[in-house]
């Protein structure tokens, strides 16, 4: 594969890789997800938590892309006609063509795409995106920090609205795990604080539900999917924003928890990867800042 701009970060426990946002020479220079901290790698005592899940691979691809990425729900978008600019946060302004209704899918073209400023340290990298358009501007900051001493990763996110116009989004990471390549299937358990419940109707031959667990009743293969386009179950309390992934073979496990409630919860999981995808909700005024946090703890389970 080409050569990407990258970074590399350790804290001495947690190794990760991070391509870095280039409009121009960027691994992922898509309009779904935010372009700060795509991660193709993070290693932790042997163990690897991310990978390539995909097959085909175009730097637009909406899809093509690692790691615990987010994508945030697009800004405007209704209230303009085709032809002109809505906003997708941590992307730019895009361009809105002919068509029925948004679709993550589309290839949008992208019309303003900002100013990003990158600071590398040794267990940091920080990305800042600053926009400023006719419609909208933000100043908006994500770090992705390896705690010392700890088997953490930290996501820390600021989004000052320095525009006229309020900005009501939502966010939501998808999650990208896949856990020492091991393909999707029984091994892989997915647990919550909450009792999850679906849609009624919803089932999948691939999982169930399983008091605070959902399980993989079958690998997935290649063209298997496990879905559930709306978990329920959650309360308004940040406190149910807490999530254990873990493959029981190779004993991998992760805890990822937010400081902020969820407001809309997603689980998809494909071949390679396991999807848990909350969301949050932001609405910032002219002027006012939205922070959030999100936590992951890393750690091994013993396999005998």
């Amino acid at each position: 594969m080409d050569q990407f701009p990258e970074a590399e970060i350790s804290n001495g426990i947690i190794h990760a890789r991070l391509y870095l946002p280039d409009a121009e020479e960027g691994y992922y220079r898509g309009s779904r997800f935010d372009w700060a901290g795509v991660m193709p790698d993070l290693s932790y005592k042997g163990h690897t938590y991310f990978g390539q899940w995909f097959e085909k691979y175009s730097p637009t691809l909406h899809d093509a892309i690692m790691g615990p990425v987010e994508a945030f729900s697009p800004v405007g978008y209704e209230e303009i006609k085709p032809g002109e600019s809505f906003l997708l946060i941590g992307i730019g302004m895009a361009e809105k063509p002919v068509e029925p209704k948004y679709f993550f899918t589309t290839p949008y073209q992208i019309t303003n795409p900002g100013k990003w400023k990158i600071k590398k340290k040794p267990d940091l990298v920080r990305f800042s995106h600053s926009l400023a358009d006719n419609a909208y501007a933000y100043e908006y900051t994500k770090t992705v920090q390896l705690t010392k001493g700890k088997p953490e990763m930290v996501l820390a996110h600021s989004l000052k609205n320095t525009g006229s116009k309020t900005i009501e989004t939502n966010v939501y990471n998808h999650n990208f795990f896949l856990m020492d390549n091991q393909p999707i299937g029984p091994d892989y358990v997915v647990s919550f604080p909450f009792l999850p419940t679906v849609e009624p109707g919803e089932t999948s031959a691939m999982g169930e539900i399983n008091g605070h667990q959902i399980l993989f009743t079958k690998e997935l293969g290649n063209n298997g999917h496990l879905f559930y386009r709306n978990l329920q179950g959650f309360s308004d309390r940040a406190e149910d924003y807490d999530i254990k992934i873990e493959n029981r073979k190779s004993g991998a496990g992760v805890r990822i928890t937010c400081d902020q409630p969820i407001s809309k919860f997603v689980f998809w999981s494909a071949h390679k990867t396991v999807c848990p995808e909350p969301y949050i909700h932001l609405k910032i005024e002219p002027g006012e800042t939205f922070t959030w946090q999100i936590l992951y703890e890393f750690y091994v389970m013993d396999t005998q």
